[in-house]
Parts: C-alpha cells; structure tokens; sequence
C-alpha cells in the first residue's frame, strides 16, 4: 500500500530562507534526510503488510462467493472478512500518517516534530494495528459465540444474531467516522500544500521550475482522484446497506469492495510515479539483467 498518500511528493524548503532557491520545493519523496526517510519508511512498510495480507484474504472472499458450503462461510465470515477489514482500515490510517508526515516537513522544514522520528513511527505504527485489531476481535468474538442457522444466503449477515448485528453496525458506522475523518483531514493537507506550492511559485520565474510545480500540482490531483475513486464509493454504499434491505445494494456492495482492493494495485504504480530512487533502482536491475543477459 506503498499507498495512495504514500506517493505524496515530498516538498523542502531551503534552511535559511524561504525565498532564495525555491526550485527545491519539489525535491523527490524518497531522498533528502535520513530523518524522514526513515520514519517514512516505517509507515511504507507497514503499508506493504497491509496490502499483503489484504491480498492473501482474497481467496477465502472468491471461495465465500462461489461455494454453498457453510463451513467456508463460517470461515471466511469469522476469520476472513475481520483479516479484509483490518488490513484496509490499516492502508487508509497509514495513508493519512504519511501525509500528515509530509505536510508536517513542507510546514515546519527546519523542526524535527515527533511523527517524523523513527521510533515514534513504529510505536504509531504498532498503536495502529493493536486499535484495529482490539476492534476487530470484538466482532470476532461476538461472532464466534453466536448459533447459526444453516440457510441459502451468501452474506455473512444472514448468520449475524440480534446481538452481533447491533455489533456489527456499531462498529461499521465507527469505521465509516475514521474514514471521514482521514477523507476530510487528506483533502485538507493536500490543500495546505497546495497553497504552499503556489507561494513558492511566485518567488521563481525559471521555466523548469514552473515545470516541476504544476507537475506537483498535478500528482497531488491524481493521488486524492485515486484515494476517492477506491474507498469513498465503498464507504457511502456500505452506510446505506447496513440499514437497507434492498438486494441491489447487496450488488453494490461488492462492486465498491472490488474498486477498494484495486487501490492495492495502485499503489505499486503511484509510488514508480512519485519516487524517483525507487525507479532508479528498478531501472538498475534491468540495467542488471540486461548485462547478464548479453554475457
């Protein structure tokens, strides 16, 4: 999940002042200090879990969908779905981490703020997944204790109880809350930055470096298009389905979950995009390859 926000640019300022050099407000996201590097790799790395193993539930999800037998139901529904939530909730939280990381660099470029060390980044990090799975394993539980009644439907809600329903609910609208939140709190940072740039943008008039600020201006563009496109039509469906008996948004529903996992495969290319060093590296080992090839 290298992830959508992941590939933010990453924006320096000179560390005397603002104005002389502004050609280095588009410096590359995977480069300059060692500092933010490092915590930023924390949360990249984090990401690539989460994707993983997002990516491992996907068969338990396809097996769920096309078999009829409870026993896989019951394993997917229990097991599967809690491990599919969990790691897209940890994609979306580490999304806004790293932004936040970035935003903090292009607002207070001479301070070292706590989020960008490495060791507050892996506690964040570890804070993350224990949140999540504190609230996952309380679904897990419910679910594990409830007595199902053997029927012909595929969801998952049809084996919920009265009780493990309420559950469910309470826990979808608190995760639909944390989405709004990161939603809001991105469209934010990416605006904040925004403005920064076009500051910066007044002080330089060389035509490279008019060059560099629209194409920040627009890879911020594409990375808040892509964030939207992959979870915000998940998350509006998911909301009315729970509290709607109408089989479409049942359709619905896995459709916007196919659109959610896509952004797994976004990520890989958002961060070939945006990180110069990691296509530098690519372009080595076929350099590489190619020489041993020809040898």
């Amino acid at each position: 999940m290298e992830s959508t926000v992941s590939a933010t640019i990453f924006i320096t300022f000179p560390r005397d002042k603002f104005k002389p050099n502004m050609t280095n407000i588009t410096q590359d996201p995977c480069g300059p200090t060692e500092r933010v590097q490092s915590s930023v790799t924390v949360y990249m790395k984090n990401l690539v879990v989460s994707d993983f193993f997002l990516c491992l539930c996907l068969p338990l999800r396809i097996a769920h969908n096309v078999t009829y037998s409870i026993t896989m139901r019951k394993i997917y529904c229990s097991i599967g779905a809690t491990a599919f939530y969990v790691n897209m909730y940890a994609s979306i939280l580490f999304m806004d981490i790293i932004a936040a990381n970035r935003y903090l660099k292009i607002v207070r470029p001479l301070e070292t703020h706590a989020l960008q060390t490495v060791r507050t980044a892996r506690h964040i990090s570890i804070g993350t997944w224990i949140s999540l799975l504190a609230v996952s394993s309380v679904y897990l539980i419910s679910f594990l204790q409830t007595s199902w009644v053997q029927d012909q439907k595929l969801s998952c809600e049809s084996m919920h109880s009265h009780k493990l329903s309420v559950v469910y609910k309470i826990i979808h609208c608190v995760s639909f809350a944390v989405f709004a939140f990161v939603l809001v709190s991105l469209v934010f940072l990416y605006w904040k930055t925004l403005q920064k740039i076009k500051k910066a943008q007044l002080s330089t008039q060389t035509v490279s470096s008019r060059h560099k600020f629209n194409r920040s201006k627009r890879n911020m563009l594409i990375l808040v298009v892509v964030f939207c496109v992959c979870f915000v039509p998940y998350h509006l469906v998911r909301l009315l389905y729970m509290f709607s008996s109408d089989c479409s948004f049942n359709i619905l529903k896995e459709l916007t979950i196919l659109l959610s996992v896509l952004n797994v495969c976004f990520d890989p290319l958002i961060y070939f995009i945006f990180c110069k060093a990691f296509r530098d590296q690519l372009r080595k080992k076929d350099l590489q390859r190619s020489s041993e090839i020809k040898t």
